[in-house]
């Protein structure tokens, strides 16, 4: 598979961006929100290293600049800002607290259905599975995998901050580490040796629709109060970033739904972000 290579660089530019937006949001509130951005970031780098060294499913491409070991840095990057942004919007809603963790994974993979088909032609990652296996080349346990990384990161942060009372600040980014790779190894494990094959798709789809049904049921919507725009500017990024890249490639080409998928995912994050972005 063709590395392009205007994937590479601009991804890692992207990402270091991101980085800087939300440690600058991060900053006026002290140490609370500098340990979880910096607790996602080592969490999204542990879990890749974990995951390929577990199942050795795929593999990154050799264009990145700034790597640790097999995984490059922008990735665990892109894990942190996702999850800092999800979970800094979900906080700022309705929703009962140990519901916000589903909803910030249902966040991410707004994301990731429109993001993951596009870069696997660009390049960037390799399932090794070819370009027409199951959702356009992306196996469909790399959709239940998105999923339990980013809900295991932030019900093992939200649980610790409540447990830990007096040391939340130090105790619940460092224990959300480890707990949150260990979640999403046992998941891992769980849909690749103990699903049968010809059920899989069915167990996916049924949880994630579960999972949606469940927050929808609950009527979120956004508290009254001030939410910044770092929670829309990142997911829409990524689209953006992807949706630029497949376009700029021609690789979005390939599927007429492909290009619909995207544009799809990209406006339901713009409608999902519409008060924020569009407030009085």
């Amino acid at each position: 598979m063709l590395e392009h290579p205007l994937a590479f660089l601009p991804f890692e530019v992207l990402m270091a961006g991101l980085l800087f937006l939300c440690f600058r949001h991060a900053l006026p509130f002290g140490a609370p929100a500098l340990c979880k951005l910096s607790a996602g970031v080592v969490f999204g780098i542990l879990l890749e290293w974990a995951t390929i060294e577990q199942l050795d499913a795929y593999h990154y491409g050799t264009q990145y600049f700034f790597m640790v070991d097999t995984v490059p840095i922008a990735i665990g990057v892109g894990w942190g800002v996702i999850l800092y942004s999800a979970m800094y919007l979900s906080d700022h809603t309705n929703l009962n607290p140990w519901l916000r963790p589903v909803a910030d994974a249902l966040l991410a993979l707004n994301i990731d259905l429109a993001m993951d088909a596009i870069a696997i032609r660009a390049g960037m990652w390799n399932w090794g599975e070819g370009l027409e296996h199951d959702y356009f080349g992306v196996p469909f346990e790399n959709f239940w995998a998105w999923f339990w990384v980013i809900f295991c990161f932030s019900l093992s942060y939200r649980v610790c901050y409540r447990l830990t009372i007096k040391y939340h600040v130090a105790l619940a980014p460092i224990f959300a580490i480890p707990l949150g790779v260990i979640g999403v190894l046992i998941t891992n494990r769980v849909i690749v040796s103990y699903v049968p094959e010809t059920y899989t798709l069915a167990v996916i789809v049924s949880v994630l629709s579960a999972a949606l049904a469940l927050v929808l049921y609950n009527k979120p919507r956004l508290l009254p109060s001030k939410i910044e725009p770092l929670a829309a500017w990142v997911p829409l990024s990524f689209h953006a970033a992807f949706l630029l890249l497949g376009i700029s490639t021609g690789v979005i080409f390939e599927h007429l739904t492909l290009v619909l998928v995207s544009l799809a995912m990209a406006l339901t994050a713009l409608y999902l972000h519409r008060a924020i972005l569009f407030k009085d």
